[in-house]
């Protein structure tokens, strides 16, 4: 068996359908085994045999309107991905403050940058450090810009098949799934 991680896109936990719960139904119901969650933010751990990633991707996809009437974009990674991105410690000793936030946005897809890294948008208080493959990592100065902000760039930059995580979520995400 495989262990993957669903990264949903928006998840509102206030919404009932958007509850861990529900969420973990739908898993299990698609025949994943060992469903879990990390958190409220639409992070769903789960095995399966299969390591086409794009078809569990679109499973999933079209499960969530038709058991829990809402759309979500999917993002799947192994529990191999996502401990080679904690392992290259791509955030190179910057820590996570009330000051500082240290995110990554996953990308369904790999764009080719039109910038080269680290980069700073203009006019901006977060620089992007690095892609890992699909997963581009970024610190936020708190105290003049807000998460928000850097979700919309990200989406101008790399379209809206992305969603975005703190590290310490990512980070998390990979002791769970080490437990399994």
């Amino acid at each position: 068996m495989k262990s993957y991680v669903a990264l949903l896109r928006g998840i509102a936990p206030t919404n009932p359908n958007m509850r861990n719960d529900r969420l973990r139904g739908v898993f299990a119901e698609l025949g994943f085994s060992n469903v879990r969650t990390v958190i409220s933010s639409g992070n769903v751990l789960f095995e399966t045999d299969s390591s086409a990633v794009r078809a569990l991707e679109t499973k999933v996809e079209e499960a969530l309107p038709k058991r829990l009437g809402f759309t979500s974009t999917t993002i799947i990674r192994s529990r191999t991905e996502i401990q080679a991105l904690v392992d290259q410690g791509p955030f190179g000793g910057v820590d996570h403050s009330s000051k500082t936030n240290l995110n990554v946005t996953f990308l369904k897809r790999k764009p080719r940058p039109t910038f080269s890294f680290p980069y700073r948008p203009e006019d901006r208080d977060y620089t992007i450090l690095g892609m890992y493959g699909r997963d581009v990592c970024s610190v936020i100065d708190l105290t003049s810009a807000k998460t928000p902000d850097l979700m919309r760039w990200m989406e101008k930059e790399f379209g809206k098949e992305v969603t975005t995580r703190t590290f310490d979520t990512v980070e998390r995400i990979l002791r769970r799934l080490n437990e399994a």
